[in-house]
């Protein structure tokens, strides 16, 4: 007989046209799953799971014409409270702003937890602390359900297109059973441990991007003062050891001093400010992300609080 291969706790998947419900165990059958925060990311993350993962979804959000407004145009139906929406689901997604809103919705007054049915599993796309995530994993066992902390990457293109990639925390079993419904926004899913292991591992994302945006910033203004020209100079070492996501996809708009196609600094600023707490918790050394992090805080300065986060180059040519 043949050896059993095992299955790796990474899926990578292409944007097809094909059901993402569809995996090699076979056919996933439809699922009650609430979705918990319509913001840019949520909305259309639960428009995934209802089109493409073909589930029966009910939504919550916080301003509720946006709740009604999902409903009406994918076919779901809107509650009025946290624990409406979550109330008999097998899976329960949020996505909500930070630790604070995710407490409210979750074990807060009227939150998804006063419903969670035993078996449940809840899974949170917001950028928070490890700790709210250890913290709910074991507030939903007590209530016999299960939680998964599992942020994303990707940013709004990414949730629009379905091709975000989520990073996990938890227990194996849930996240085997939760796996093929994330499936329906995801090009990436991976199980990076136990709870908090996938807010943890978005840490490390975000230290990465800040770095590599500062080090694009400087090339290109570098560059400039150098009298390059910055379009030719970018096809040459995007080819290169120097090339990232960031310069093939932001170069442009830098070049041309538009900030408003990506991640907006507001939000990277919360982001940072979590995994440098974090650092002094752990001990971890992070002096270019802490520079970065001020950086960032001027952009601020000028009025750039929803510029996205390439606007570092603003800051030098301000």
């Amino acid at each position: 007989m043949r050896p059993q291969r095992r299955r790796s706790p990474f899926r990578l998947r292409t944007n097809s046209a094909k059901s993402l419900a569809i995996r090699d165990t076979g056919a996933l059958a439809m699922a009650k799953v609430a979705f918990i925060g319509l913001g840019v990311m949520g909305y259309p993350m639960a428009g995934h799971l209802k089109t493409r993962g073909g589930h029966d979804l009910t939504v919550y959000n916080r301003t509720a014409a946006k709740a009604e407004k999902w409903a009406a145009e994918f076919g779901g139906r809107a509650a009025a409270t946290p624990a409406e929406a979550a109330d008999g689901q097998d899976f329960v997604f949020s996505c909500v702003g930070n630790d604070d809103d995710l407490r409210s919705v979750t074990t807060g007054k009227d939150g998804a937890f006063e419903t969670l049915k035993k078996g449940a599993v809840f899974i949170d796309n917001t950028t928070a602390s490890a700790e709210v995530a250890r913290e709910l994993d074991a507030a939903a066992t007590t209530r016999g359900a299960h939680f998964i902390d599992a942020p994303v990457s990707g940013g709004q293109a990414g949730a629009e297109n379905g091709v975000l990639t989520v990073m996990c925390g938890g227990e194996p079993d849930a996240f085997e059973r939760a796996r093929p419904v994330i499936d329906a926004y995801a090009r990436m899913v991976g199980l990076m441990g136990p709870a908090g292991s996938g807010q943890l591992t978005k840490m490390v994302n975000q230290i990465c991007i800040a770095g590599l945006v500062q080090g694009l910033a400087e090339g290109i203004h570098f560059g400039k003062k150098a009298g390059l020209d910055i379009e030719k100079v970018i096809e040459v070492i995007s080819k290169g050891a120097a090339g990232s996501w960031q310069m093939e996809n932001r170069h442009k708009s830098m070049i041309s001093g538009k900030y408003d196609f990506g991640f907006a600094v507001d939000w990277m600023r919360k982001d940072l400010d979590i995994l440098l707490a974090e650092a002094r918790r752990n001990g971890a050394k992070l002096p270019v992300t802490a520079l970065v992090d001020q950086f960032y805080a001027d952009v601020q300065g000028m009025g750039g609080n929803r510029w996205d986060t390439s606007s570092l180059l603003a800051r030098l040519e301000k």
